[in-house]
């Protein structure tokens, strides 16, 4: 590994560093930047005791800024001249009575608590973990839940606002149900995150989208799909994706029970929807077509009508993965879930259908609650028209 000359950084240095190694800013305060994937850095202040080199951990950045470590370097320094054992700011921290507890025992709190109620996803209950433990117990773990302040926050939260925005928003939540939590049983007298949206940025959320194809080429991109070498679940879930308008995680993991062959509906039970509400979608006669298919290539003695073709794991839906991949393999430029923008896209200009017929198509939520009690009793036959006009548009017969 390369030394590094000392030489006082400025932050956007210290920003820019991306290759693994130690960063010297010059009497003993370096930045290390470290192997993994997301190339995380910390600072790091080395110093000589009884003759043997000691390094100590400053913390993390951005948590922990430039100024931040300099002073607490400065400080150690001071210690140690002084001939005092040096403490940094999260040894004092530790040295608090345990009987206050830490945001990160009260946010472990709160996910135990929560686990099976909140989250009936395993995906998602990881993820509100893994974000935690990434971001906010590095920096505020470790400190009394009655000492954390929205600055404390805002630290963390603020440089990911910019570039990471959906994180960012996410972290904030995390901490609010953590703070409410704390607040409900009279551990604290406020939630510190109420007052974070005066310390960041004034813009809307910057969101990713999906990849879409326009509406006119989604005909073309499917008979590709039919066309390729790949497994008869996966083609054959694009395809029943795509004519249903659904969502990648509804279509893969239906089963067999969720079908109304009579009646020609799909009913979407709550825990596989976005918004946690049972979801019936009105099959058009292709759709049909394909769980016809499907019934005719698949292992009735399972659930799943998409399911791995692989005996180890044959009982289990088809992967997150596999359409995705599918299109990456095909040169489609685009995704399984954009082709529920370029329903909405031609519904919109192609069609008269109402509104509300097109965004309860896609299981969005319209209206108020009487609005939706009306929806929902009367708009399934403009739906079952709508499903029907886009499956003759993309598969025509």
């Amino acid at each position: 590994m390369a030394k590094r000359k000392a030489k006082k950084f400025t932050n956007l240095q210290v920003k820019s560093f991306r290759d693994p190694g130690m960063y010297a800013d010059g009497q003993g305060l370096y930045l290390r930047v470290s192997w993994s994937k997301n190339r995380t850095k910390s600072w790091i202040l080395r110093i000589m005791k009884d003759g043997k080199r000691q390094d100590i951990g400053l913390g993390g950045y951005p948590t922990v800024s430039l100024s931040d470590a300099r002073n607490e370097a400065a400080r150690l320094r001071a210690e140690i001249k002084q001939g005092n054992t040096p403490t940094t700011a999260r040894n004092r921290r530790k040295a608090v009575a345990p009987s206050v507890p830490t945001f990160e025992m009260e946010a472990r709190r709160f996910h135990a608590e929560n686990e099976t109620i909140r989250w009936t996803n395993l995906k998602n209950r990881k993820i509100w973990l893994q974000r935690a433990e990434t971001y906010l117990f590095p920096a505020i773990g470790s400190m009394p839940i009655t000492d954390v302040t929205p600055l404390d926050l805002l630290k963390v939260i603020e440089p990911l606002w910019g570039t990471k925005r959906e994180t960012a928003y996410r972290l904030k939540l995390i901490a609010k149900q953590t703070f409410m939590r704390s607040l409900t049983i009279g551990l604290i007298q406020s939630d510190p995150s109420q007052y974070l949206e005066g310390g960041l940025p004034y813009g809307r959320q910057i969101r990713e989208h999906f990849k879409a194809l326009h509406y006119s080429q989604v005909s073309e991109a499917l008979a590709q799909v039919e066309q390729s070498s790949s497994a008869w679940p996966t083609k054959l879930c694009v395809r029943f994706t795509t004519l249903t308008a659904t969502r990648s995680r509804e279509s893969r993991g239906a089963t067999w029970d969720e079908i109304n062959w009579s009646e020609k509906l799909w009913t979407i039970p709550a825990e596989r929807m976005k918004m946690n509400k049972p979801h019936i979608v009105p099959l058009s006669n292709q759709a049909m077509d394909i769980l016809r298919q499907a019934r005719l290539l698949a292992d009735t003695e399972f659930d799943h009508i998409f399911h791995q073709t692989n005996p180890r794991i044959i009982d289990k839906p088809i992967s997150e993965n596999a359409m995705n991949l599918l299109f990456r393999k095909l040169g489609i430029n685009g995704t399984p879930h954009g082709m529920r923008s370029a329903f909405k896209d031609w519904s919109e200009e192609q069609t008269s259908a109402d509104w509300a017929a097109i965004e309860i198509s896609l299981s969005h939520t319209v209206g108020s609650n009487v609005e939706r009690a009306y929806f929902r009793s009367n708009m399934l036959l403009q739906r079952r028209e709508l499903m029907q006009d886009w499956a003759d548009y993309i598969m025509p017969t």
